[in-house]
Parts: C-alpha cells; sequence; structure tokens
C-alpha cells in the first residue's frame, strides 16, 4: 500500500497535473471551465480564486492528485472543494480519500471552517458515491451545460467539518 503526504502545490508540479485528466469528460468533471487537453496556464488562470491547492505525493514524492479550495467564507464558516484530479494510476489506492480528508483538514485547522461544500456532476457516478460515502449530502443542484452541450445535472453536496475527521 502506498503512504501518501502532501504540500502546496508549486509551479513544477503544474505539468505533471496538466497530465492527469485523459479525457475531455475528466477534465469537465475537474473543472467546467478547463478546455481539453489541460494546460499549466490554464491552472494558474484558475488560482486566481483559489486558495491551498494542494498536491498529494505519491512514490518518489510525484504529484498523483490534486485540488484546492474556493469561496472561502468565515462568515458562514463554510468553503467549496474545488478541482479535484486523481492520476489514473493512483485511483482505486486511496489518494482520492487521502486528499479529501487533508482538504478538510485544511478547511478546519487553516481557515476554522465547519462546513465543506462542492458541486459533482450527475454523470459522474462513481465520484457521487466516493462523497457519499465519505460524509457529503445533496442539498441541492443546478443545470448546466457540460462540454458537450448536454443538459445536465449538478448535484450540490456538503458536509459538517468534525474534528478528528
Amino acid at each position: 500500500m502506498t503512504t501518501f503526504t502532501y504540500r502546496d502545490m508549486e509551479e513544477k508540479d503544474l505539468l505533471i497535473i496538466s497530465s492527469f485528466p485523459s479525457s475531455d469528460d475528466e477534465l469537465f468533471y475537474m473543472g467546467p471551465r478547463f478546455v481539453y487537453p489541460l494546460t499549466p496556464d490554464q491552472i494558474v488562470a484558475m488560482l486566481e480564486n483559489r486558495h491551498s491547492p494542494t498536491v498529494v505525493l505519491g512514490e518518489a514524492d510525484t504529484p498523483v492528485a490534486y485540488a484546492n479550495l474556493y469561496d472561502v467564507d468565515a462568515e458562514r464558516s463554510s468553503c467549496w472543494l474545488g478541482n479535484v484530479i486523481v492520476s489514473n494510476a493512483y485511483r482505486g489506492h486511496g489518494a482520492a480519500r487521502y486528499l479529501l480528508r487533508t482538504m478538510m483538514t485544511l478547511a478546519r485547522e487553516k481557515y476554522r471552517l465547519d462546513k465543506m461544500k462542492l458541486y459533482c456532476h450527475n454523470t459522474n457516478t462513481k465520484a457521487l458515491l466516493f462523497y457519499c460515502n465519505n460524509g457529503f449530502v445533496p442539498c441541492g443542484s443546478r443545470i448546466i451545460e457540460n462540454h458537450r452541450k448536454e443538459t445536465i445535472v449538478s448535484i450540490e453536496m456538503e458536509r459538517t467539518l468534525h474534528l478528528g475527521d
């Protein structure tokens, strides 16, 4: 079993993160505004409104997963999880769970927040199951167009952040 660590994303990680989405569908799930293929410049542009860009490191301290936070709101004690992606080679090996736990810890300890929210598209069944299995519950939805101009549902999910999560 792989032992994971994490750190703040660094400029040297951008090219590796850009290689994670292997299709336009995966990239849409990572971020609806991105255009396939993902480039480092697109990630940098997105970071203007993001907090705590974080990479999970696998073997040889190589990035294997990435996410960030946005709309950090101290008044509402909540934030949104964004741009979640895991390298194909590390899917099913605990990297996503480690990344999610890391981001929840950052939200709770660094920003002193009590709630994390996210959007997950109805067409991304694996991710919906993953988030449900990790304590997120649906709390709303919105109708959007995907990258193919098809109408889909983006499901709003939330989770209370507890000490020891």
